[in-house]
């Protein structure tokens, strides 16, 4: 009888749970480890579109996340003297289609994936993995909090600032491909009452948004602006960073001064730049890389979690598909390597165009945003569902539920 896979998954993100989730359904023995306390509950809201919505139509919480589905009413435009330029839908903008894919709340998302695995997967929170040995027939890992473990196999699922990644690859600027923006992402009082809406100011190279995911007392605040060259000395510095942001922001109208100020006191603040992952492979030896990790794509793109979720499914079909971990591994970058591709290739076609960094690029942006109102609702792009997805891995059914018989290891 074959051993089970162990497998330790690096990060409790949405990449990473769902990971553990198919994983554990083929068979395998499943470790995750967080360096947080618990699985993360906040962030921005998330889009599923295309190919991930059936990804989580096959893990069975499609129906959960439509009902936490955001659903917002309008987005709307606004010229750097704080008037109204236009007020569109939602899916003119974001070219999703009604009634098919999802915006929901990062923390809704994660907790239904949590849910899924949390009796049926190890968890270690607090801790993060220091070092990895992947010599003989497993990875020696050394955890930051003093533990010795080997696994059969290791996946970073630790984001775009992956640690996995740069202590096997190498230092992330040889995979980071800068977009030219930086932004800074907070919550703040809903001092306007917004409700199920965005409402974003713009002025050449610069943006500032603030979204009503709801009817909360809070709204989500984005500020984000054009910086030919990322500002390296204010990423490590928090002080810095606001420092660097009130600085860039200095001046401007609408509610800008006062975001400004409630940044300086968010709880919750996250600044970075806007930026790719870009890797001719994701995988080296027994360690392999998935979501944001292997291929951010940018929040510009709108795809991230999904792509994320298509990854985790296919990765874990190829691993459930292929004992040897080399066969697994390659055919996991074929069956996807041109959908990712697809989706980071959305910033180089406009997708940045709602940040526009010079006065005429931004009246055109306006001319066509003043067009939308007219349009009809927008239809999904090609590449949100540019994957065929396989059949779910061996011995789970399409709803994620396991057969009675033995699965890809031989056992249950």
């Amino acid at each position: 009888m074959t051993a089970r896979r162990r497998i330790l998954i690096s990060g409790a993100g949405v990449s990473g749970l769902a990971l553990a989730h198919w994983l554990h359904r083929s068979g395998c023995a499943v470790t995750v480890v967080e360096k947080a306390g618990a699985v993360r509950d906040g962030g921005y809201p998330v889009d599923v579109r295309g190919t991930a919505t059936e990804v989580v139509r096959r893990m069975g919480i499609l129906p959960q996340l439509r009902d936490a589905h955001i659903d917002s009413r309008r987005f709307t435009f606004l010229d750097a003297e704080g008037g109204e330029v236009a007020s569109v839908g939602p899916r003119a903008v974001a070219g999703g289609v009604e009634g098919q894919d999802l915006e929901v709340r990062r923390g809704d998302l994660v907790a239904s994936l949590h849910a899924l695995v949390r009796d049926d997967v190890e968890f270690l929170f607090d801790d993060s993995a220091a070092t990895f040995d992947p010599a003989g027939r497993g990875v020696d890992v050394t955890f930051r909090g003093g533990r010795q473990r080997t696994f059969d196999l290791v996946v970073g699922a630790d984001g775009a600032h992956s640690h996995t990644r740069e202590s096997l690859f190498g230092p992330e600027e040889r995979f980071h491909r800068y977009l030219g923006y930086c932004f800074a992402l907070f919550t703040m009082p809903n001092t306007l009452g917004l409700s199920r809406e965005l409402v974003m100011w713009n002025a050449p190279g610069k943006a500032a948004a603030l979204y009503a995911v709801g009817d909360a007392d809070e709204v989500h605040a984005l500020l984000t602006f054009h910086r030919p060259q990322p500002p390296s000395d204010a990423l490590r510095d928090p002080d810095a960073r606001r420092d660097l942001v009130a600085t860039v922001f200095a001046g401007a109208g609408w509610e800008v001064p006062g975001m400004i100020d409630a940044l300086r006191d968010a709880e919750d603040p996250f600044f970075d730049t806007v930026g790719q992952i870009r890797m001719t492979r994701w995988s080296r030896g027994r360690v392999a890389l998935v979501g944001d990790a292997a291929y951010a794509p940018s929040f510009l793109t709108g795809q991230g979690t999904s792509l994320a979720l298509a990854g985790a499914y296919t990765l874990a079909h190829a691993l459930a598909a292929h004992r040897d971990h080399t066969a697994a591994f390659a055919a996991h970058e074929r069956s996807v390597r041109e959908f990712v591709a697809a989706n980071q290739a959305l910033v180089d076609h406009g997708a940045a165009t709602l940040f526009p960094t010079t006065a005429r690029a931004l009246e055109q942006r306006n001319t066509l945003l003043r067009g939308l109102v007219t349009l009809p609702s927008a239809t999904a792009r090609p590449a949100h569902s540019a994957l065929t997805l396989p059949g779910p891995p061996a011995g789970v059914t399409a709803d994620g539920r396991c057969h009675r018989g033995p699965g890809p290891s031989g056992r249950r």
